[in-house]
């Protein structure tokens, strides 16, 4: 783990990760995660702290003298890792206004079958101590957000699909798949689709993920995959190449809109919100396009999306493409207008849309900016606005629906350039 003194926190990553703050004498304080460290880190050390964050961790920011990191890959991975160091270190302040034992942990269930559930750390064993229920062969945890940790299930268990509920056919006599295996989420354990053997290397793999060996397990499968193609067994292999793949491509953006606002702003479910997200793509400045996507209330319209061929020539200057596309978009006033514009890019992006709603004397609809990583994942969300302001709004603002209305315009900018580029190359 690599360390920075408090005055030089702009050496931090701006990547997923892990942060340990240290006292003068080097002893461990607190954990957290991170979709951006350096942001992360930084937002600890301004002069609002203490009304946005209260007196205890203001108080904790004081006796911070250095910042202990670890780089992920994702968030997810940012997730569990935080999980086992705070359960390695039991920093003060992670546990100073919540019992350890009220924190959510992820269980592996003593069966022939195992079940992976979640569990309050008062219902279970922690580091071995008043065990009421010998059911569990391994725990991982705690886990600080509870929200957090279902979502990582979710994630998780569509990689590698187990058993929570449904009862094993040996046992129930029956043939009726449960639901989680009509979709996916089972690996058929209540139809005896699996055996034992084969079911038991598919819970230690996700033993070996919760377990932070997230390296040691993607060797593992990539060796299993080798195994089965050399042994000719081509659909076992292909199975084990889309895990393999899913395992180093996690797509976490809930984790990632979850990191992105303060946990003391809580955002509701939206009603009659109407988010119109704009993105251009093209190729060296040629075949350009743009695409307008809309979500409702969390749901994709696909039926009331656009897609624009920029006009005149432009080419690869983006601010300009963008405010063409939305000044052409706000012309047809039969379209019914959004509460929030959503664009792909910084401060620049955001500022030009914001002109041109000033120049249609249009008031009232909120522009907010996705800033992407050099992966093309989001980092920031611009245009929030500070915790209080955004409480105000917090239907309106919600990361995960501007995020989903982000990724779909992404999808269909780039589907409408492959189209456009065909097509100028067949006219040519």
């Amino acid at each position: 783990m690599k360390n920075v003194k408090r005055q030089n926190l702009n050496k931090l990553p701006d990547s997923p990760g892990i942060y340990v703050f240290k006292d003068v004498s080097g002893k461990i304080m607190y954990i957290g995660k991170a979709t951006s460290l350096r942001d992360r880190v930084r937002s600890y050390f301004r002069g609002d702290l203490l009304d946005s964050r209260g007196p205890i961790i203001a108080k904790m920011a004081e006796e911070v003298a250095s910042v202990g990191f670890e780089n992920t890959n994702s968030v997810l991975e940012a997730l569990i890792l935080e999980a086992k160091f705070i359960r390695q270190h039991l920093p003060p302040y992670n546990t100073k206004e919540k019992d350890n034992r009220s924190y959510n942990f992820v269980v592996v269930t003593h069966e022939k079958f195992p079940r992976v559930l979640i569990r309050r750390g008062r219902d279970i064993a922690v580091n071995g101590e008043d065990n009421h229920d010998q059911k569990f062969r391994s725990t991982f945890g705690p886990f600080p957000n509870g929200r957090s940790l279902k979502e990582a299930l979710r994630i998780v268990r569509k990689i590698f699909p187990f058993r929570d509920n449904c009862q094993p056919l040996v046992e129930s006599k029956k043939n009726w798949p449960c639901f989680n295996r009509q979709i996916g989420l089972c690996p058929g354990v209540c139809t005896g689709e699996i055996s034992v053997a084969e079911y038991e290397r598919a819970v230690r793999r996700i033993e070996m993920f919760f377990g932070g060996k997230t390296a040691a397990l993607a060797r593992s499968i990539e060796k299993d995959m080798k195994v089965a193609a050399k042994k000719r067994e081509f659909e076992g292999a292909a199975k084990l190449r889309g895990t393999l793949f899913a395992l180093n491509h996690i797509r976490d953006v809930t984790l990632i809109s979850q990191d992105l606002v303060s946990p003391l702003l809580k955002v509701s479910a939206a009603e009659n919100v109407r988010i119109e997200a704009y993105d251009i793509a093209h190729l060296g400045g040629h075949s350009a396009v743009g695409v307008m996507a809309v979500v409702e209330n969390g749901e994709i319209r696909r039926a009331e999306g656009r897609r624009f061929k920029i006009r005149g020539k432009k080419g690869n200057d983006d601010i300009a493409n963008l405010v063409e596309i939305v000044e052409r978009r706000l012309n047809h006033v039969e379209w019914p207008m959004p509460q929030i514009i959503v664009v792909d890019g910084g401060e620049p992006q955001k500022k030009a849309v914001e002109g041109v709603l000033r120049k249609k004397n249009l008031s009232g609809v909120y522009i907010v900016s996705v800033v992407k990583d050099e992966k093309h994942r989001p980092r920031e969300i611009l245009g929030l606005g500070g915790e209080r302001s955004a409480a105000r709004n917090s239907a309106k603002f919600n990361p995960e629906h501007i995020l989903l209305a982000n990724n779909e315009a992404h999808r269909a900018a780039v589907s409408f350039h492959k189209i456009r580029r065909r097509k100028d190359f067949i006219d040519i």
